[in-house]
């Protein structure tokens, strides 16, 4: 398809923006190595010729560059944006001149999102990227007559794999989907590494206060809680879990993190930090006695975690008091400090991951998407691994890239552990 019908096919805010957007991703890419690798070998070898496909992700300069390879690799590629705030509007724009449709612009509503969505799947994608489900759950209810033309997809989102799982429990979900976040260079990096430093960066830019010295309570101990509260640990903070998962309680316990009930932490916090991916986290019950001048963020997928519906209630007034800070003043004369809308405050008030983090990441997305296009027709609908020799080629081209070699076992060793006596 040529750039012209690209072009006047999108729906963003200013083409003439793309100039800004091509230096950001001239960046990342400089801080890419495993996807520059991929982009020369798509280009070569155009695994993904003549198929549509769909992104619906943060659009930002990492994901522009994943589109944009899979764009050299021969795909018709659409994006759309999986968060109105952290939509790039000059990324965007760079994205169309270089060839990939879009329909997303920063600080769209939640209605113009979906609508965006509906626009995409009019091309008739074949290949779904999602960030959350959203996508996949319109196929499914508005678009049924569509679902015969996917090949299947990928999701790289504990919240989305949720979705999906359940999807797949109560036998609707009608096509295969590559569960990208379970990878180990996925939710062993991106959501530790690359969680823990986003999060603090979206937040310290934002707020502009210190950390050490302050009571940070991290709500959820998975891997992305993890990962924020051992970079809170790094910048001095004293660190609360809050936690449901006995298991998880006693590891954070290990870690060396005090461990209570929300309810109970709620009057200590300085900064609150949602990141389980389940609703109302944060809600009436904690808002009541926590602590005045709280910073609430969410680090978690949907801006569900802290209930804005209980904030507003309980707020005599409210006003923006600085970009991504909205203040509640509640009628004992407490002030809480919302961040981002309660979006994911690494995303809406920051850059997000890391390139280096979203390199693997978006590698192996990458990596899943060519062997879906190649192996169609021997996957059933469900979700599925992201193949073990995928995940470990990124592994490899990961330590290449920075000059590390590793030990191989010799035959004795393989011989020793394939043998029981």
């Amino acid at each position: 398809m040529n750039l012209t019908t690209i072009i006047q096919e999108s729906l963003i805010r200013d083409l003439e923006l793309a100039p800004h957007g091509l230096l950001k991703i001239e960046w990342v890419k400089k801080h890419m190595p495993i996807m520059n690798e991929l982009h020369q070998e798509f280009t070569k070898e155009q695994p993904l010729a003549g198929k549509r496909l769909l992104l619906c992700l943060h659009l930002e300069a990492k994901t522009a560059y994943f589109a944009q390879t899979l764009h050299a690799g021969g795909a018709e590629v659409t994006v759309v944006a999986s968060n109105p705030l952290s939509t790039q509007d000059d990324v965007v724009a760079a994205l169309v001149a270089s060839g990939v449709r879009a329909y997303a612009w920063y600080g769209s509503t939640s209605e113009e999102c979906f609508a965006n969505i509906r626009r995409a799947l009019d091309h008739h994608p074949e290949i779904i990227i999602d960030d959350g489900g959203d996508v996949v759950a319109l196929l499914h209810t508005e678009r049924p007559e569509q679902i015969p033309e996917v090949i299947g997809g990928c999701e790289e989102t504990t919240t989305g794999l949720v979705r999906l799982r359940a999807m797949e429990r109560k036998g609707e979900l009608k096509f295969p989907m590559i569960a990208v976040n379970d990878a180990y260079m996925k939710y062993l990096f991106d959501n530790r590494y690359g969680t823990g430093q986003s999060v603090w960066d979206g937040i310290m830019r934002t707020t502009n206060l210190v950390v050490a010295g302050k009571t940070v309570v991290v709500v959820g101990y998975g891997w992305c809680g993890k990962g924020v509260s051992m970079r809170a640990k790094g910048l001095g903070a004293r660190i609360i879990i809050t936690e449901i998962d006995p298991i998880k309680a006693n590891e954070a316990l290990m870690d060396g993190f005090e461990v209570m009930p929300l309810s109970q932490a709620a009057a200590q916090g300085d900064f609150f930090i949602t990141v389980t991916g389940n609703v109302r986290v944060i809600r009436r019950e904690h808002l009541e006695v926590i602590k005045d001048g709280a910073i609430l963020a969410n680090a978690g997928h949907f801006d569900v975690e802290i209930s804005k519906p209980d904030l507003t209630e309980l707020a005599i007034s409210s006003r923006t008091v600085r970009n991504n800070i909205e203040e509640f003043v509640f009628a004992d004369g407490r002030r809480i400090y919302l961040l981002a809308e309660g979006r994911l405050v690494n995303l809406a008030a920051g850059d997000g991951h890391p390139a280096e983090v979203m390199d693997t990441s978006f590698s192996l997305q990458a990596l899943s998407a060519r062997y879906l296009a190649e192996k169609a027709p021997d996957l059933t609908p469900r979700v599925i691994s992201v193949p073990l020799d995928i995940d470990q080629r990124v592994a490899r081209l990961r330590l290449q890239a920075q000059g590390i070699t590793i030990d191989t076992l010799t035959p004795e060793q393989e011989k020793y552990l394939a043998s029981w006596e």
